[in-house]
């Protein structure tokens, strides 16, 4: 029998997922590979999606005509949107997801995706030849011997390259939440390619039994009023509908650090047991205490892992302790004095890929036709894993129908941002993505994802024609507003100024546009429909949209210029065989890492660490830019 594809994909977690149904949806033979198909698009971690900046991600992933925000949607248990009292920026969307209803639709949605098929098989090799020079990758083995022709294979393996799961001093071989084994042969495989490979590690909290909890004493957490869903595609669910449980919020105490710091040397994270490098902002339970001695306590969120479980998730108490020193732990908790542990908490050790090992379109630089995704690129996290699997998924697909790839700036997204980091500054510990990490986070709000990448995900074939054609009528509604607001000019009067003092804010004496008032920081668009007599019906999407813009127009204009002229960076390439050995007046430090990294553009050379202002004037001179 003659097995072959034009896109394989091995793994289907959240970046495979979105890898494989990009590549199927863009009219590209797709197949999946994942080890248990009952694990399809599993949630082994919080049973959340989105967050600070995390929600950023969503928004734009679904702009692309990715699957995630609208199978959250469908999941969701309790919506909250978080940092309302900061700048339009920072504001984010977080849900609590139902982890078992998730899977279900995931895995309905590929398996009813046509031109993908989703086979249950690990895959233990990945097959290439080499011609001039350069090798090309030509297909997968897997653990039952098929050989599949794939010209285009994308690894998305998650956690699981000989992967150790770590509870005290025991350790044993496994992928996490105990559904899966280690995958043991594929990273000889990666070697052999040329694939620089890295140990990280992460790690989880304990589960326990609903019933075992007092909840008299815990803050109360409840979802907001007005949930906006993620996706475009979502039909408006009541409050009702959405917020179906509530969180709940406890601390940490004297006693807990007591517990925690008199068994350190019983973590196996303090053991010596753990090589791999921990994430800096999701740590554990046991490296906040010795990182923050100072702080009395930690805060925790106590969080249902879905409608149909009795299971409860502690977000922030992540620990490799032993079980007995974990229920210790737990029982000095207020409210948990008699907590039953469900699951018991673990530190997993993986295998993962340099990610300076790729070009911007997460193509390895070592095999052509290898692209990488996910956790296995060094990234924390579903919402980075199914953002770099729909650019991965997208890429593949292009280059297999033979068209120009998509490489996504900075500026244009956080997805943009996520992947210039990885692909030009590395990952020394398992990365996350965060506001702080833009430099444009006023134009990469979540309100305007649609504005800033629809146009391309229509392009490259995931966006639908009528979808389309009803996010151009949106975007011709904001544009119509705006101007409406910057033309629109509120007359001087007693019952006006009246109104303008009552909201705190200064009289006018002369006619005033409604764009100006609405710049002061104290008036809003709700406010300002007292005075706004002629103010059309608009959903309520492009009000947010239209407010901020006008809002914040200075900030805007002040960071739009400053895109333009990384843009004249970015527009100057370098070509992909320079020897940075031969220029002179070069460091040789900053000549070695450019060698490595290959930047594509100036631009990206600029963010290379160790390139500084003069290697890059000695590059543009050489180049003759």
């Amino acid at each position: 029998m003659k097995l072959e594809t034009q896109v394989a994909v091995i793994g289907a977690g959240h970046a495979g997922i979105e890898a494989a149904l990009a590549s199927a949806r863009m009219g590209v033979d797709t197949v999946l590979f994942t080890t248990n198909l009952d694990a399809v698009g599993n949630m082994p971690c919080n049973p959340s999606i989105g967050g600070s900046a995390k929600g950023h991600l969503i928004f734009e992933i679904d702009a692309l005509g990715g699957e995630m925000g609208y199978a959250a949607d469908l999941a969701t248990v309790q919506s909250r949107t978080l940092n309302l009292g900061k700048g339009a920026a920072v504001h984010s969307k977080r849900v609590q997801a139902d982890r078992v209803e998730y899977k279900k639709i995931m895995k309905k949605t590929i398996e009813s995706e046509p031109k993908l098929r989703l086979i249950q098989a690990e895959i233990v090799k990945i097959t290439y030849d080499t011609t001039d020079g350069i090798k090309r990758v030509t297909g997968v083995v897997t653990h039952l011997g098929e050989i599949w022709s794939a010209p285009r294979v994308i690894i998305a393996t998650g956690t699981f390259l000989d992967s150790k799961i770590f509870v005290g001093d025991k350790v044993y071989s496994s992928g996490p939440d105990g559904l899966m084994p280690a995958s043991r042969s594929l990273t000889d495989s990666l070697i052999e390619l040329g694939v620089e490979i890295q140990r990280f590690k992460t790690g989880t909290p304990a589960r326990v039994h609903r019933r075992s909890v007092d909840f008299t004493n815990l803050e109360l957490q409840e979802g907001e009023e007005n949930p906006i869903p993620y996706s475009v595609r979502t039909e408006k669910r009541p409050v009702s509908e959405v917020n179906l449980v509530p969180c709940h919020v406890v601390y940490t105490n004297k006693c807990t650090h007591d517990v925690i710091l008199s068994n350190l040397n019983r973590s196996a994270m303090y053991s010596g047991n753990i090589t791999g490098e921990g994430p800096r902002y999701c740590p554990s339970i046991e490296t906040k205490l010795v990182r923050f001695a100072d702080k009395e306590r930690h805060q925790l969120f106590i969080e249902p892992c879905g409608l149909d479980t009795e299971e409860l998730y502690i977000q922030g108490f992540s620990t490799s302790m032993p079980t007995d020193v974990q229920y210790e732990m737990l029982h000095s908790l207020a409210g948990f004095e008699n907590a039953e542990i469900m699951r018991y908490a673990y530190a997993i050790e993986y295998d993962c890929a340099d990610p300076t090992g790729m070009y911007p379109t997460l193509e390895f630089k070592c095999a052509k036709g290898l692209y990488g995704a996910g956790q296995f690129n060094g990234t924390s996290g579903y919402e980075e894993a199914a953002a770099q699997g729909l650019v991965a998924g997208i890429n593949a697909a292009l280059a297999e129908k033979g068209e120009e790839a998509m490489i996504l700036p900075r500026s244009s997204s956080y997805i943009g941002t996520l992947i210039d980091d990885l692909v030009t500054k590395g990952a020394r510990e398992p990365y996350r993505v965060m506001t702080s990490r833009s430099e444009y986070r006023l134009l990469l709000r979540q309100d305007n994802a649609d504005l800033r990448l629809t146009d391309i995900g229509h392009r490259v074939g995931l966006i639908e024609d009528e979808r389309y054609a009803e996010f151009c009528k949106k975007r011709e509604m904001i544009e119509a507003e705006i101007l409406r607001l910057e033309k629109t000019v509120v007359p001087p009067s007693s019952e006006n100024n009246k109104y303008l003092s009552s909201l705190g804010s200064s009289e006018i004496s002369t006619g005033i546009k409604l764009s100006e008032l609405l710049r002061r920081p104290e008036l809003s668009y709700k406010a300002l429909a007292q005075l706004d007599f002629g103010r059309p019906s608009l959903p309520s999407a492009v009000i947010r949209t239209a407010e901020v813009q006008v809002k914040y127009e200075g900030y805007i204009k002040r960071e739009l210029a400053e895109v333009q002229r990384q843009k004249k960076l970015e527009d100057k390439k370098i070509p992909s065989d320079i020897d940075y050995r031969e220029i002179i007046g070069l460091k040789q430090e900053s000549a070695e890492k450019l060698a490595k990294i290959r930047p594509v553009s100036i631009g990206q050379a600029s963010r290379i660490s160790g390139v500084n202002p003069a290697d890059i004037s000695v590059l543009l001179i050489y180049l003759g830019h």
